[in-house]
């Protein structure tokens, strides 16, 4: 069985420890979608200690900030050490169509998972239309919120 060299793989290792990735803010991988009348954001955090994570709202910028130290290994020799160890950090912006007074955030099994609601001027609505009588001047146009989609 060949074997092939692929001079591209090593790429990321090897300019991590060139520019001394420690120094910059680690990428923190994440899922974003909407489900109902919120979004969810599922951050990947494995092995980070909940109280290392903070989520804050500013204006309309979502900021995830983390951090993962490394355990104490003095007097080791490392054969491979893989697992990155620093500061986390990723912003989103948020739309002026979510309820940032009602975002919550909760920690399982290495997932951070924030719950944005949309707000209730953002939801859809069905515009009920009125017949023009003969003695009305103008059309009256009645806003309600639509109903909840399941």
């Amino acid at each position: 069985m060949a074997m092939s060299f692929d001079p591209f793989s090593q790429l990321d290792r090897f300019a991590a420890s060139v520019l001394d990735a420690k120094a910059s803010p680690r990428f923190m991988p994440v899922d974003l979608h909407r489900s109902g009348d919120h979004y969810v954001v599922n951050a990947d955090l494995p092995g980070i200690d909940p109280g290392s994570v903070d989520v804050d709202v500013d204006g309309q910028v979502l900021t995830i900030r983390a951090e993962r130290t490394a355990p104490e290994t003095s007097g080791a020799t490392w054969l491979s050490r893989e697992r990155p160890y620093g500061s986390y950090l990723r912003q989103f912006s948020l739309g002026e169509g979510v309820d940032v007074e009602r975002i919550t955030a909760s920690y399982e099994n290495g997932v951070l998972s924030i719950l944005i609601p949309v707000s209730e001027r953002a939801k859809p609505r069905k515009i009920q239309i009125t017949e023009k009588g003969s003695n009305a001047e103008q059309p009256q146009l009645n806003a309600a919120p639509a109903a909840a989609a399941s």
